[in-house]
């Protein structure tokens, strides 16, 4: 069976067996430049020892398929610009891209001093489902990078959850290429947020905004376990809630880090409005590997010690009262401005934060649907929008920028 690589909005029991899957037929091995070449647009490993670990012995020499990451990683180490390379894949120029690739990692077949790439990389891997099928290179990193996995960063983040007692849930998960996507809410941990979610209705209650949220999800059930509360004078299921809660990802393939963020999530449409200011990012970097070397297990638990015990921290500061009332004493105070001129606002915001075309059209109609013209309809838009964005990296980019947009109208 193939290896999913890419799922939006799954649940817990969703992520867990995906990961699994993952995790057994996972490579990881450090290669010189002179065992690896490029044959159709597959990067072919020859002479490579096997990688021998709890799983037993693995050969590694073959064909592997580069994911669109790392073509780009790639296109990064040998110093060919990347628009290029991905532009020879897309038009199969196949045999320019060979040539590029073997020029660089061989030198000149026509010199008699050719000088090639004398480095070592790390390659992540996806072994071939079957003998006669390419595997998947997911990545070719420095021979420093610092692996740490999806399948670990999870069991060490739950692990500092439950160091702090704490009742919080994964609400919702995402997968890329090379990341890890999820987001953790505490249903004991909530307050009404009235100015912030004055007149706001769920842009989910308009059918094509619904299903645009579906289709990112693909076949999986989105799970958002949102506790409902009641008797607070208001009608039943409408009532101005938002919980505390954060997010946390990790990337397994060299661009980014484990990263923790707080977030306060809005009960009647899954929001998660973030707090990047408070951020808490490691990066991967770890020592120097020479060829053929395994990674020390005692480090790797260092590694994920370190993160259960920031999680830890972290989760005590952000879940507690007075961190969580804070935020939203800031939230309530932003959120009354009044927008006047919608298209003007998100013209001005496009320009200012960065949002595309696409992006700018799909907020105002979240924006109009949740018929919220404040400053915290603004935000809300954002961070509705960003669900039915089908790139989980960008979706968590777009709710990191929602504080900062209500603050600019």
């Amino acid at each position: 069976m193939p290896v999913i690589t890419s799922a939006r909005h799954m649940s817990l029991q969703d992520m867990v067996p995906l990961l699994n899957h993952q995790q057994a037929a996972k490579v990881d091995v450090v290669a010189p430049a002179s065992a690896l070449r490029s044959v159709d647009g597959t990067i072919e490993l020859f002479g490579v020892t096997p990688v021998v670990d709890d799983r037993g012995v693995t050969a590694v020499d073959g064909r592997y398929r580069p994911t669109g990451s790392a073509d780009g990683q790639i296109a990064a180490k040998l110093d060919i610009p990347v628009r290029y390379l991905r532009r020879l894949r897309d038009d199969a120029r196949l045999d320019l891209y060979d040539s590029n690739v073997n020029g660089l990692l061989h030198g000149r077949a026509d010199v008699a001093d050719p000088e090639p790439d004398d480095r070592s990389f790390l390659l992540r891997l996806f072994t071939a489902p079957t003998p006669d099928q390419p595997g998947v290179l997911r990545a070719l990193l420095s021979d420093r990078y610092g692996i740490i996995d999806n399948l670990d960063v999870l069991a060490a983040v739950l692990d500092g959850i439950h160091a702090v007692d704490v009742d919080a849930e994964i609400r919702s998960c995402d997968l890329t290429e090379s990341s890890m996507h999820c987001k953790v809410y505490a249903p004991q941990m909530s307050a009404l947020a009235p100015t912030f979610l004055a007149h706001y209705r769920t842009p989910f209650a308009n059918p094509e905004l619904e299903a645009e949220r579906q289709r990112v999800a693909g076949h999986l059930e989105r799970v958002r376990p949102i506790a409902s509360a009641e008797g607070l004078g208001y009608e039943p299921g409408c009532e101005p809630v938002v919980f505390a809660g954060f997010r946390f990802s990790n990337d397994e393939t060299g661009h980014r880090a484990v990263t923790l963020t707080p977030e306060v999530v809005i009960q009647i449409c899954g929001n998660g409005l973030t707090m990047p200011m408070f951020s808490s990012t490691r990066r991967h970097i770890g020592d120097q590997l020479e060829i053929g070397q395994a990674w020390s297990q005692d480090t790797y638990r260092k590694k994920l010690a370190v993160i259960t015990a920031e999680t830890r921290d972290k989760v005590a500061e952000w879940l507690s009262a007075e961190f969580f009332t804070a935020r939203v004493e800031e939230l309530e105070h932003q959120a009354a401005t009044p927008v006047h001129q919608p298209e003007r606002t998100m013209e001005v915001l496009t320009k200012r934060l960065g949002f595309t075309e696409t992006e700018r059209a799909g907020i105002l109609s979240h924006f109009i649907a949740g018929g919220q013209l404040t400053a915290a309809g603004i935000a809300n838009a954002v961070t509705s929008y960003s669900q039915t964005v089908p790139n989980p990296v960008r979706a968590d980019s777009l709710d990191d920028l929602a504080v900062q947009a209500m603050s600019l109208v």
